[in-house]
């Protein structure tokens, strides 16, 4: 903040000294803190309901033994990266709004921010490998070989997404250099375009995964069409009704998952420093707010987990059935 003196109190004109000294004047300005607003409010609360729901997903696994299939370790990590992004939704607010805001301050929650989108879109990507090779290799899903490479496959996921959102409190932002930042300060215009390049390449690679999965499934879908006769009319109607409800299924998480991520990875490449904020804030809410959306469209989705969430509220209504899982349903 820039000082001025009319902001120390000091009046040339009489040469007289305020009533209060100058160093007590000047910590009072320092001190000052922005004004609550509407959006840090709605910052605020958002923050709170994606950390909390997230965190039900990751208890819920973590505390239930028989949920160590690769696809629930998936699921757990997308769950605490997204908690992870709602409690810097919260730092942020507490920040910039209970405190004063700081150099340090920003670069811990643009840090903690990126770390936890990184991981986010990583695990999502993770997860629909993991729906193509349970559909492609049904017979050797669920071994102990596959909840290794599932296990390696998240160690890598979080330690590049900690190298990258190290970047920033490692010196590569624009603090020191503004005519250097992008369209999200601290973050400096290559860092960010380095980011969100890579964002666009796991993007693509997600969906050439999911349409591995639809060629997968319309082979399954094939086959099932060709041995139609042997089957009671009932049975084939319930088939093709599944069929059709797995397909409008992927459909939303496709066009949930491109609407949110989208928009961002092409803004963080076409703008810079000049931009409106605007278009900033615009682009990306929607890749924050799939934070909120992964939980119902994910985790919740799942039987087992819906399972073990029904138990503990309401273990009354359960009843002790065959425990299986259901990797498609994620």
């Amino acid at each position: 903040m820039n000082l001025n003196t009319s902001d120390l109190g000091w009046d040339e004109s009489s040469g007289e000294e305020s009533l209060l000294p100058l160093d007590q004047l000047v910590n009072s300005v320092r001190n000052e803190t922005p004004a609550l607003t509407v959006w840090g409010v709605a910052l605020c609360v958002s923050g709170t309901v994606i950390a909390a729901e997230n965190a039900v997903v990751v208890t819920t696994i973590l505390a239930t033994p028989s949920l160590r299939a690769p696809v629930f370790l998936l699921l757990a990590s997308l769950g605490l990266a997204d908690l992870l992004a709602g409690v810097a939704l919260i730092l942020h607010f507490l920040f910039w709004f209970c405190t004063q805001p700081s150099d340090w301050s920003e670069l811990v929650t643009s840090g903690l921010l990126v770390t936890s989108l990184t991981a986010s879109l990583c695990s999502l990507m993770g997860v629909a490998l993991d729906r193509y090779l349970s559909l492609s290799h049904a017979l050797t899903y669920g071994s102990g070989q596959s909840r290794r490479r599932a296990a390696l496959l998240l160690l890598l996921i979080w330690l590049g997404a900690c190298i990258i959102g190290a970047g920033p409190a490692m010196g590569w932002h624009c603090l020191d250099e503004p005519s250097s930042c992008s369209v999200a300060p601290p973050l400096t215009r290559t860092y960010l375009s380095l980011l969100c390049g890579g964002f666009l390449i796991v993007v693509m690679v997600t969906l050439q995964l999911y349409a591995g999965i639809c060629r997968v499934a319309r082979r399954h879908a094939h086959a099932i069409a060709t041995q139609r006769h042997f089957l009671p009319s009932s049975q084939s109607y319930a088939s093709k009704h599944s069929s059709g409800r797995g397909f409008s299924r992927l459909i939303l998480v496709l066009s949930v998952f491109v609407g949110c991520w989208m928009p961002f990875s092409l803004w963080g490449l076409l703008g810079d420093a000049s931009s409106p904020p605007l278009y900033t804030y615009a682009t990306l809410v929607p890749a924050a707010g799939s934070s909120l959306l992964n939980p119902i469209l994910y985790s919740l989705r799942n039987k087992d987990i819906r399972k073990v969430l029904l138990q503990a509220c309401c273990p009354h209504r359960c009843t002790n059935s065959t425990h299986s899982h259901y990797p498609v349903d994620v």
